[in-house]
């Protein structure tokens, strides 16, 4: 290992320092450590120190290598934080109370050392323990700015029974859903399948079964009959425990990206997922792995393109959130746009719709990591 391992901050009262952490404990640990790479690429390094920090599958903080090559998919594998850590790399931790921001790196046997300060943390992890409000609570204790939603926006963009009960609440329109909670499964599944075979057969086959707290399209199944229903409701409980329902809305898939600029949100163009042969959905494979062809910007009607604009900055007012959301929606084909469902970390590779649609919106990716760091340094943390 270097002798300058762990690396000091140079200069530290001229830069303010970003702490990129990404991974997870989450299934969705390697998507995040693809979209810390792009985000690691892209951070200009003039105006910001940069301070990358892994968290491992099992939960392991590590300061990891600044190095974004290590960090894509390669032959259609996903990367994780133990291929960048540093070999025999210690444990980094945070601050956790509001009137310090030393990072300390300790590893065994060693006296810990600091870092330096931390001006602002960039989560970039997708899923449970990171997108959820989790992560987010920590850095309100320990009073760090941090890039994106706040605890309980956090939290209500991850469960998606939650989040369309919000939206409903403004007005919004959602399509039709049913959930199965843990203690209901658990006491009587069979009133549970009932209940969504009797949801399937008012709103008709096929279904979506989802996780309700997971993201990146990860456990989701299309079951077009009774036969599929088992095996899609086991493979959404390995992920969650909470079980989401959803009929299917007929009509285009159409994206939203909503950034918080200086003067308030702002939508970016739309994006379209045209239908694909090769996938059931737009599930994980077509997202990440086999990287699906979205159109940007969508092609709309100029009105169309304004209202989809106008309800994810509701969305995102809705919700509560800050920093950044994409919303996702139905197009029907009597022109009424139906909600789906938002992000608040949404997919930030460099083939992620998010970015793309603001590359179409005249906003560079760089620019874009600029503008969200500079949005999480104009707020003090504390209750919003």
């Amino acid at each position: 290992m270097s002798s300058e391992y762990p690396p000091q901050r140079r200069n530290p009262s001229i830069k303010p320092c970003v702490a990129v952490v990404f991974g997870g404990r989450s299934s969705e640990h390697g998507i995040s450590v693809v979209t810390a790479g792009a985000v690691l690429r892209a951070i200009d390094r003039e105006r910001y120190d940069v301070l990358p920090i892994g968290i491992t599958a099992e939960g392991h903080w590590a300061l990891t290598a600044d190095d974004p090559a290590r960090m894509a998919i390669a032959e259609r594998r996903l990367p994780s934080v133990e291929q960048v850590a540093e070999p025999g790399a210690g444990g980094v931790r945070l601050p956790v109370e509001p009137t310090r921001r030393e990072v300390v790196y300790t590893e065994a046997g060693e006296v810990p050392k600091e870092l330096g300060d931390v001006d602002v943390v960039f989560p970039l992890l997708h899923g449970p323990y990171g997108e959820d409000g989790t992560l987010q609570g920590l850095l309100e204790l320990s009073g760090v700015p941090y890039v994106g939603a706040g605890v309980l926006s956090s939290a209500i963009g991850m469960d998606k029974e939650y989040m369309k009960r919000i939206f409903t609440s403004f007005g919004l329109p959602v399509g039709p859903y049913t959930v199965v909670r843990p203690r209901e499964w658990e006491t009587d599944p069979a009133a549970a399948r009932e209940r969504i075979l009797d949801f399937a057969g008012e709103h008709g086959w096929p279904v979506f079964v989802k996780p309700a707290r997971a993201g990146s399209s990860i456990g989701i199944s299309r079951v077009t009959d009774i036969g599929g229903l088992e095996a899609a409701l086991e493979l959404a409980r390995q992920h969650d425990p909470k079980i989401l329902v959803e009929a299917q809305v007929t009509g285009r898939e159409i994206e939203c990206g909503v950034v918080e600029f200086a003067d308030g949100p702002r939508a970016s163009l739309p994006a379209e997922i045209p239908a694909d042969a090769e996938h059931d959905f737009y599930d994980f494979e077509a997202k990440y792995i086999d990287s699906a062809e979205g159109i940007v910007p969508a092609p709309l009607t100029p009105e169309q393109t304004a209202e989809v604009q106008r309800l994810a900055v509701r969305a995102f007012e809705a919700v509560s959130c800050e920093g950044l959301v994409r919303a996702d929606f139905f197009l029907r084909e009597n022109g009424e746009f139906v909600i789906n469902e938002i992000n608040t970390m949404p997919g930030f590779t460099p083939i992620s719709m998010f970015p793309r649609m603001w590359q179409a919106s005249g906003v560079s990716y760089p620019e874009l990591v600029d503008v969200l760091i500079q949005a999480a340094l104009r707020r003090s943390t504390g209750l919003r």
